[in-house]
């Protein structure tokens, strides 16, 4: 019936199918399905089948908000309805009593000692997940002031007159925060509100790469592993000898499996040594390796008929539509994501095509924040963190540009939002660096990798 019409009554079928795989022990097939399907339909019966599953899989909290969901229709259910859905709602009461208490989750983990810790200091974090996002050689000076009329023309932007006016109407505005707000909407009107930012020169907010190469892969090192390395001098496909944080990460208990990366840069698997670190890395080829919705194969499908533009990094749109299903079906704790055609377009001299590109960026980090929001466990329980590899040049010659010869690309920025993050707002009279990202990400989640490792800088001091 589901082959026929995977929509039959109100995706019952689906829902059943969904169970059905689960109970024969294929899980990631049956998790991605319910995922699927709870997206719009609310029928009790697969919601308290998806929290059975979660259950098992031992994502107590989540399967836990799941059959409170179940509960929380009964008060505004008329009396028939209620009476069909009795049984529902017992089962949904009965998950919940089972589900396990936070000692036990921790004795699982390894943890048991911490339950003869303290009550205040068994507290735990604020935040279960975390979402990295990276957008390749993103100037702070768009960032923080929108568009440059200066690179506005030919010579320097590449921009031809006739398109001019329609790049102004779309990110020309009075000042520079007026500017930076219609280039980056979400960036603008929700990270800035709710979270902070570093990086703006006229507020004595000074954020720097200390790798001094300035360009990508030692950025992204840099970025991940929390300190340069001089080893890593190239772009070369070389897998990387350090452990970065999320390799960390997923060594950790509750985290093994949990981390995953996607890039548009097939550099990526190198860059995270996803051969040593077991962190899942999609680089290259299709957006999502085994598609199994046809919404997944849809995208593989809408990946493959673009063209290779540039050969080494595949366009931004197939590897966000990738890194969204990849967060709704498989609910990493970590999920990294690597955006590339701001650096692309930049260094083809395409000051319009490099706004675009930014400005879509904003647009997919809105999307990816509130794909978290809606999903249970994730609601005011992720945080989300945005950077650059590196900076670029500072005139109309040399913006397209970055690199050891470029020393106005060592300046970046770098934003964090989410639960226990005050809202500061942009940052005054601070300096920090891109090295301290990494220990940021673990801090968020309340692991210690600079403690863990000697080399790190500390995390950002976000309290202050």
């Amino acid at each position: 019936m589901y082959a026929r019409d995977p929509k039959y009554d109100y995706q019952r079928a689906a829902g059943l199918l969904a169970d059905t795989w689960a109970r024969l022990g294929h899980h990631d097939k049956a998790e991605a399905l319910f995922a699927d399907v709870t997206r719009t339909s609310t029928l009790s019966e697969t919601q308290y089948n998806y929290a059975t599953l979660l259950a098992a899989r031992g994502r107590a909290p989540e399967a836990r908000e799941w059959a409170q969901r179940i509960l929380a229709k009964k008060p505004t259910m008329p009396n028939y309805l209620r009476r069909r859905e009795r049984v529902w709602f017992r089962k949904a009461n009965a998950l919940i009593k089972r589900l396990p208490a936070v000692c036990l989750w921790l004795a699982l983990a390894g943890l048991a000692s911490a339950c003869a810790m303290p009550a205040a200091a068994r507290q735990p974090p604020p935040v279960d997940h975390v979402l990295l996002v990276t957008m390749d050689g993103l100037r702070w000076q768009e960032v923080f002031g929108g568009l440059s009329a200066d690179l506005l023309n030919e010579r320097d932007g590449g921009v031809d007159a006739d398109i001019v006016a329609p790049i102004r109407s779309r990110f020309d505005a009075g000042g520079p925060e007026a500017r930076r707000e219609k280039l980056m909407p979400f960036f603008w009107t929700v990270v800035a509100k709710q979270g902070q930012v570093f990086g703006d020169r006229a507020h004595g907010s000074d954020a720097r790469l200390t790798n001094g190469l300035r360009f990508s892969y030692p950025g992204y090192n840099e970025i991940l592993a929390g300190y340069p390395d001089p080893r890593i001098d190239s772009n070369d496909r070389i897998p990387n000898p350090n452990v970065t944080v999320l390799e960390w990460l997923n060594r950790r208990p509750g985290f093994a499996g949990r981390v995953a990366a996607c890039a548009s840069w097939e550099l990526l698997p190198w860059i995270v040594n996803e051969a040593r670190s077991g962190v899942r890395a999609n680089g290259e080829g299709a957006p999502i390796v085994d598609p199994v919705t046809d919404r997944e194969r849809a995208i593989n499908e809408f990946a493959a008929d673009l063209p290779p533009y540039w050969g080494a990094t595949r366009h931004d749109a197939p590897t966000g539509f990738g890194a969204l299903e990849y967060l709704r079906r498989h609910r990493p704790r970590v999920l990294y994501v690597m955006l590339g055609e701001t650096d692309e377009w930049a260094h083809g001299r395409r000051y319009d095509l490099y706004l675009d590109a930014a400005w879509r960026n904003d647009r997919f980090v809105g999307r990816l924040w509130e794909a978290a929001q809606s999903m249970p466990g994730y609601t005011n329980r992720t945080a989300l963190v945005l950077t650059t590899d590196h900076g670029r040049g500072e005139t109309g010659k040399d913006w397209t540009s970055h690199g050891r010869e470029v020393p106005a690309a060592e300046r970046i920025w770098i934003a964090v939002m989410g639960p226990g993050v005050p809202a500061l707002g942009v940052r005054t009279n601070v300096r920090v660096t891109q090295s301290q990202v990494a220990a940021t990400v673990a801090a968020l989640l309340g692991e210690d990798y600079a403690g863990a490792e000697p080399k790190a800088a500390p995390p950002l001091d976000l309290q202050r």
